[in-house]
């Protein structure tokens, strides 16, 4: 899927629970590179067979290492859930955002006279 497939469906999914704004459009254009990258090389390690361990010659022999393209997909995956739970789309971000906008805010005693008027 394209950057924009990508964004349509975040959007969506933030208009669901209700946390889309307007001002959060620069970290879901970020969010939906970071998917479609993620994408990318989740297609090219299953091109090279999906290995999660690579032999890599050494001056010393053939040493096992974690695959390189492993790495970048569980990085991408870390760095997409971060975005995620700050857009609201795990429970914990919903948790928090909904916390922060069901907390009263304070009325000055001022604002409470004018209201008995």
């Amino acid at each position: 899927m394209k950057k924009a497939g990508y964004k349509k469906k975040i959007i969506a999914a933030c208009e669901q629970a209700g946390t889309y704004r307007p001002f959060f459009d620069e970290p879901i254009n970020q969010l939906a590179e970071i998917m479609e990258l993620r994408e990318t090389a989740m297609k090219q390690f299953k091109k090279s067979g999906s290995k999660s361990v690579i032999m890599k010659s050494t001056p010393a022999g053939a040493v096992p290492i974690k695959n390189p393209e492993l790495s970048l997909i569980d990085s991408l995956t870390k760095t997409a859930l971060s975005y995620w739970r700050d857009l609201g789309l795990t429970p914990s971000g919903l948790k928090k955002i909904d916390e922060k906008s069901m907390k009263q805010k304070k009325k000055s005693v001022l604002a409470e006279a004018l209201n008995g008027f």
